[in-house]
């Protein structure tokens, strides 16, 4: 992914909420089970790790990114954004490379 695809993902996400909270347990296959939802039907998503998560946010972001097979596309705070475009129909269209 290009940092010109990031910047325009990370413009996107700009405007959308939370929907995955990662709590004290951290990243379980709960977790990974929705966000893996989440993804299939948005394609981007943001996640925030609340405060009593002992795990570091980059790594809880990276671990969420490897086991949905998608893009960590920003860590900033405790916030991060993920993105995996649909097989078949992309609802997004990144700009060329």
């Amino acid at each position: 992914m290009t940092s010109k695809q990031r910047a325009f993902l990370r413009k996107m996400a700009t405007k959308i909420d939370s929907v995955v909270s990662i709590g004290k347990n951290g990243v379980t296959p709960e977790v990974v089970e929705s966000c893996n939802e989440a993804i299939e039907a948005r394609e981007l998503i943001k996640c925030t790790v609340l405060d009593n998560c002992f795990d570091e946010v980059r790594d809880v972001a990276h671990t969420c990114g490897e086991r949905t097979r998608s893009e960590v596309v920003q860590v900033i705070g405790r916030k991060f954004i993920l993105y995996r475009p649909k097989k078949d129909k992309p609802i997004i269209e990144l700009p060329k490379k």
